[in-house]
């Protein structure tokens, strides 16, 4: 059983900032990679960020040097923190655990958040 808890998500003002944070909980042995996706209403779901165990940092273009995304693997957590934010980022923002390996079982399986509103007014 494996869960993924965001925070952080609410309204602001061209040109402000948020940090969102996801904490991955369970009897969890291992997690290759966590990441944040977003949707806005009637667009696809964009890969924004993503994070490896080790560190390993990816970002897409419409938010690279305004995004960063950080990890905490000691308590399987992962920020967003987010810059410079502009109306068009109003999406609702997912965070993923990729490969995750649950204590005592071999399979590793991936797992989404409920997601968490973020909405940027001129």
């Amino acid at each position: 059983q494996v869960q993924l808890v965001e925070s952080g998500g609410g309204s602001v003002q061209t040109g402000g900032s948020l940090r969102l944070s996801c904490t991955a909980s369970g009897s969890i042995f291992s997690i290759n990679a966590m990441g944040w996706y977003r949707q806005a209403p009637g667009k696809q779901r964009e890969l924004l960020a993503r994070i490896s165990s080790g560190g390993v940092t990816n970002y897409a273009h419409s938010v690279k040097g305004r995004f960063t995304i950080s990890r905490d693997n000691a308590v399987n957590t992962i920020y967003l923190q987010m810059n410079s934010l502009k109306p068009e980022d109003t999406a609702v923002y997912y965070c993923t655990a990729e490969g995750v390996q649950i204590a005592s079982q071999l399979s590793r399986n991936d797992y989404w958040g409920q997601g968490t509103q973020v909405t940027v007014s001129s």
